[in-house]
């Protein structure tokens, strides 16, 4: 696991000196070892955390005549198969290392190879006979991988700071903004830069010295069905298919040469994961866990429950409201505004499990597999409203848009009065119209949610399949990678810990693709394939709790110890002047909150995290910003 950079320049020859100033920005993803390559205009690095070889693992790696040059991100698990097959075809290893396995694989097949890969990766392979840099990012996109094509020529890195540090110009995209209200976060392939793009899970791109690109993509989630397949395997059959899939995912993902453990948040999709990898492992599986002191918001006793069963070594960690002090540091780390909260809690759970291991499991992507979020179940409960007809929508659309903001019900009439399924599902999961548009200045209110959506993001949109699969797919390839993973690579990596998907192992996905929505989900409970094919290690009393998911009583702090952090903030003169929100309405908010009307902690969160995030960004190109506008618009 390691963090990377570096450039393709179309002119000049390539600085050591640059590279390691881009690589010395993520220095905490990977502390162990650093390397630098470069040749011509091209420049290579990494930072390294060392989990497997960790003697000769050394990068950046070559191939054996030094013509290609590598430099990587991540984790392959089928990595020793496939060095004996290039061994068999006459490849010389100097390593025993995953790196140089993709190397090989490379040499032999191209951009073929890719496809080869299972595991989580993001890399770049210099080829010095055809002059041309080649980037490659994970299906799930789990590894991140940034890169900006510029008139001086192309930069790459595993963080925003990496091509900060290398000048890019940080020009704000005023549209990732505007995303970012909707969506909570930056979605693919936006960034909060114009000049910077993420590059697409499952894809790589090749870039040569004279400024010619092209792109492909290797995998893409399959869409998922509403129905059995004919002649496919039974729901029986398929659950003994998911859990024989489910402990082959765990299995592989614990090849370490270092220290390892478990997230257990006390949930369905963790506790399973530990289960299989206690029923795997000759020794007790370290586990770890975070909770409040708010009762409402803890899964300790859940946690420690499943620890119990299987004699983990566990580990358990409150956070108190003094935890928020937190923000600044984690709105930094992210190099971007992201208004995800649990990133609090991921922070200081990685913090505490890398006292003890380099390597943690965690149970992400059943949520979006098979189906176990609420947002996905609202969808199923409101299938009713497909049958209201237009001039009853219109109705109540007319209601909605008459009754006051304060008046309870306005935004439920509102996404009843939608006009498609998936409308609806914007307009239950997401910041609700009515307060975006009295939030927001014109200027930064979006068209319709759902038809924009598909025209910026058409790649987490399928036409297949009912409602669920279509909510289902979105989930997993706009919510997973743009807010999930990435909260959880950041938080991870800030600590130098690596985290490993089992339920995101493609093969598991792909089966999962092929499921039927009436095996995942039965009255209004999600996961029920999943929970067939492993619920009975769990105790039933987990099995059938109500979902929670890794909440933060935010509520609690900013009526209390976040009070005058949050006010002080949203009420200034420098946010006040961004020309963003509207000041009175943002005042409205934060005292609808303080007086307990309304839970309004989600919304102030998400202004204050951008709010931060432009104080950083100010602070770093040593404007004093007096007037509050962002720089760069």
């Amino acid at each position: 696991m390691c963090g990377i950079a570096g450039f393709l320049l179309r002119d000049g020859l390539a600085s050591a000196a640059a590279v390691e100033a881009m690589c010395d920005t993520i220095r905490h993803r990977g502390p162990d070892d650093a390397g630098v390559y470069t040749a011509g205009g091209c420049g290579i690095g990494m930072r390294r955390l060392s989990i497997i070889d960790l003697s000769t693992g050394h990068q950046p790696i070559s191939n054996e005549d030094g013509s290609l040059w590598i430099v990587f991100n991540g984790e392959i698990y089928n990595y020793q198969e496939l060095r004996r097959d290039m061994l068999a075809r006459g490849h010389r290893f100097s390593t025993n290392s995953d790196t140089e396995t993709i190397l090989h694989l490379y040499e032999e097949y191209g951009v073929e190879s890719f496809s080869r890969l299972r595991g989580m990766f993001a890399f770049a392979i210099w080829d010095s006979r055809q002059r041309e840099l080649v980037l490659a990012r994970d299906r799930f996109g789990k590894k991140p991988l940034y890169y900006a094509d510029t008139p001086a020529g192309l930069y790459f890195g595993s963080e925003l700071k990496c091509l900060r540090a290398a000048g890019v110009p940080l020009e704000f995209d005023s549209e990732a903004i505007r995303l970012f209200f909707l969506l909570w976060y930056i979605p693919e392939p936006f960034s909060a830069y114009r000049a910077i793009r993420k590059l697409a899970p499952g894809s790589w791109m090749r870039h040569r010295a004279d400024g010619t690109v092209a792109q492909g993509q290797f995998w893409k989630l399959p869409p998922f069905t509403d129905r059995p397949q004919p002649g496919g395997l039974s729901e029986d059959e398929t659950a003994r298919r998911v859990r024989e899939l489910f402990d082959e995912s765990v299995r592989i993902r614990m090849m370490a040469d270092v220290p390892l453990g478990a997230f257990l948040s006390g949930g369905i999709d963790s506790s399973s994961v530990v289960a299989s990898m206690a029923l795997q492992s000759p020794e007790p599986v370290k586990t770890f866990s975070i909770g409040f002191e708010e009762a409402d918001f803890s899964e300790l006793p859940y946690a420690a429950a499943v620890a119990k069963k299987y004699h983990t070594d566990h580990h358990e960690i409150v956070v108190r409201p003094d935890s928020v002090e937190l923000v600044s540091r984690l709105v930094r780390q992210f190099d971007e505004p992201f208004g995800d909260s649990s990133a609090i809690p991921t922070f200081i759970v990685s913090e505490f499990a890398r006292r003890e291991v380099k390597v943690a499991l965690s149970g992400d992507g059943g949520d979006e597999l098979f189906g176990g979020y609420r947002s996905i179940a609202r969808v199923d409960k409101y299938r009713f409203a497909d049958a209201l007809p237009q001039w009853f929508r219109r109705g109540l659309r007319l209601a909605a848009d008459r009754l006051p903001y304060k008046a309870y019900g306005k935004n439920y009439l509102l996404m009843l009065s939608r006009p498609t399924a998936m409308e609806r599902y914007f307009a239950l999961n997401y910041p609700p119209y009515y307060l975006r548009k009295s939030l927001l200045l014109p200027e930064w209110m979006l068209p319709a949610d759902a038809a924009y959506l598909a025209a910026a993001l058409p790649h987490c949109f399928t036409p297949e399949g009912d409602i669920l699969s279509r909510t289902m797919y979105f989930e997993a390839t706009a919510n997973l990678t743009g807010d999930m993973l990435v909260k959880v690579d950041r938080m991870s990596m800030a600590n130098s810990l690596e985290v490993r998907c089992p339920l995101l192992d493609h093969k598991l996905a792909e089966l999962a693709s092929t499921i039927p929505n009436g095996w995942k989900l039965r009255d209004g409970r999600g996961k029920q394939i999943l929970l067939r094919a492993v619920g009975d290690r769990l105790d039933p009393s987990l099995v059938n709790r109500p979902k929670m998911g890794f909440a933060v009583p935010l509520r609690h702090w900013f009526r209390s110890s976040l009070r005058s952090f949050l006010w002080d903030h949203l009420t200034s003169a420098t946010f006040t002047q961004r020309g963003i929100a509207h000041p009175q309405f943002v005042r409205a908010l934060l005292e609808e909150h303080q007086s307990g009307r309304r839970d309004n902690s989600m919304f102030l969160w998400m202004l204050l995290v951008l709010e931060l995030w432009f104080r950083q960004v100010d602070e770093e190109r040593g404007s004093s910003c007096e007037s509050g506008a962002p720089v760069g618009f």
